[in-house]
């Protein structure tokens, strides 16, 4: 079990280092950008938009609103700046 959240934590890491480039890449959509950006601050923040103590929708919050701006912001970024990201963090391993 050990070895199977290190694999998915050595995983995670490399998609962030992707990410990470995808937001310096010139061609990457603004709204991309913004997208992501708002994921990685949602994350980021102190507190939640949806207080935990509303009924369902308290918990739902971080499994909802993080994974829709993710998916539009992948839907908006051209997947050959994705393949180059991914082929720029394996040449540099």
């Amino acid at each position: 079990m050990f070895d199977k959240f290190k694999a998915l934590a050595t995983h995670l890491k490399q998609e962030f280092e992707v990410y990470r480039l995808v937001l310096k890449h010139p061609e990457t959509p603004l709204l991309a950008k913004f997208f992501l950006g708002l994921a990685v601050g949602y994350l980021l923040m102190p507190f939640d938009l949806i207080p935990d103590f509303i009924p369902v929708l308290g918990q739902l919050d971080d499994v909802v609103i993080i994974p829709i701006l993710l998916y539009f912001a992948l839907l908006l970024i051209p997947k050959d700046i994705i393949q180059h990201c991914r082929e720029q963090i394996n040449k540099a391993q």
